[in-house]
């Protein structure tokens, strides 16, 4: 949870918040519980919050309101935007957003490895040296492997593992280092 974070990051318990905002002890355990949404909360309680964690209104509460689109749409939005902006540009504004370490913030695992993923493999292409900020993130990996939806598809209809066999040894190494099945990036429509 990002109020959560926030708190660890700033080294703050929850009752030294409760007492410093004004906020009762039980509202706050009932936010950071998930029992009360804070995005349902009064404005009083989101400002004095946001006050006592020196953040924005705003900021505190856009996690909450983020939706997560499917991730066959998110690679399909991944491979427009590298055909959209080239891959030079991709690079620059994948590094300039830092969306890669966003989404880990966020946990949401398999956005930030396929992104970064596809980062590595732009970068290998056009002989750009990798960007060592993310060198964290290299050493992990999803724990299962992530197919694409038409492989896994092609797998039951056929009644066999042989298409994920055969999706796995053709995959782009990049993307395989964090047991992301990708083959094609550059064909999109």
């Amino acid at each position: 949870m990002f109020l959560q974070e926030l708190m660890e990051k700033k080294q703050i318990t929850k009752y030294r918040l409760s007492k410093s905002s004004g906020i009762p002890y039980m509202t706050l355990n009932d936010i950071l519980s998930g029992k009360t949404r804070l995005e349902k909360c009064s404005a009083e309680t989101v400002y004095k919050l946001s006050k006592e964690l020196d953040i924005s209104m705003e900021e505190l509460l856009a996690p909450y309101f983020e939706k997560r689109c499917s991730f066959e749409l998110f690679k399909s939005n991944v491979c427009h935007q590298l055909k959209e902006l080239g891959d030079i540009d991709f690079i620059i504004h994948t590094l300039e957003n830092d969306d890669i370490r966003a989404y880990y913030n966020r946990r949401w695992y398999p956005e930030c490895f396929y992104l970064l993923a596809m980062l590595d493999y732009v970068s290998r292409i056009n002989d750009v040296p990798l960007c060592g900020e993310y060198q964290d993130l290299r050493q992990q990996s999803l724990s299962e492997v992530l197919y694409p939806a038409s492989v896994v598809a092609a797998a039951t209809v056929a009644g066999d593992e042989r298409p994920k066999e055969d999706a796995l040894r053709r995959a782009i190494p990049e993307f395989r280092r964090f047991n992301i099945i990708e083959n094609e990036v550059r064909n999109v429509i």
